[in-house]
């Protein structure tokens, strides 16, 4: 599948078979990410592979929206790691790992498994139940698994602005706040 039709085909799944996504999937994912690029290739990016029932269980503690996937990915940033802009001190931690997320995202896609990316979970509980060594920032999960036979985008998937309410060229000077 070309780039374009990858990209417009991807939905955020939230029915899944009980079917477990295979080790050698789970590895083309985790390989996806690991070649994404971050801020001055500082890879401050941290993945928790959360498969078992009883991990996956404490994913259900954290957040509503895993929809019964097998498999989750729990994407993290270790905030002594990212680079770090001299105007304004903002770290690239959270943007690195917005990114990593999105290139395994895609690349569930490319090889039939759909995909969640869950913003929507508590922190702090992530932080415990899991275990996370202080450095570490939570991010997102994605969940991962095969989509079931009644699974469809959202009715408001395919809803976009247009390129014109978007993009703008050279300057903001046309851009009015609706």
């Amino acid at each position: 599948m070309d780039f374009d039709a990858l990209a417009a085909a991807r939905y955020s799944v939230r029915q899944f078979k009980n079917q477990p996504v295979e080790q050698e999937k789970r590895a083309c994912i985790l390989r996806a990410g690991r070649i994404a690029p971050t801020a001055g290739n500082r890879q401050p990016h941290r993945i928790l592979v959360i498969h078992k029932e009883h991990d996956l269980q404490k994913v259900d503690a954290c957040t509503p929206y895993r929809f019964n996937a097998p498999l989750a990915l729990l994407v993290a940033y270790d905030r002594r790691r990212p680079w770090i802009r001299q105007f304004d001190g903002m770290g690239s931690g959270e943007t690195d790992a917005s990114i990593v997320a999105t290139h395994m995202m895609l690349q569930a896609a490319d090889i039939g498994l759909g995909s969640t990316w869950v913003m929507s979970f508590d922190p702090q509980k992530t932080r415990s139940l899991f275990k996370l060594p202080e450095p570490l920032i939570p991010a997102a999960f994605l969940v991962i698994g095969y989509p079931s036979d009644t699974a469809a985008p959202a009715e408001q998937h395919c809803q976009r602005l247009s390129l014109e309410e978007t993009v703008y060229f050279d300057d903001f000077s046309t851009y009015k706040d609706a």
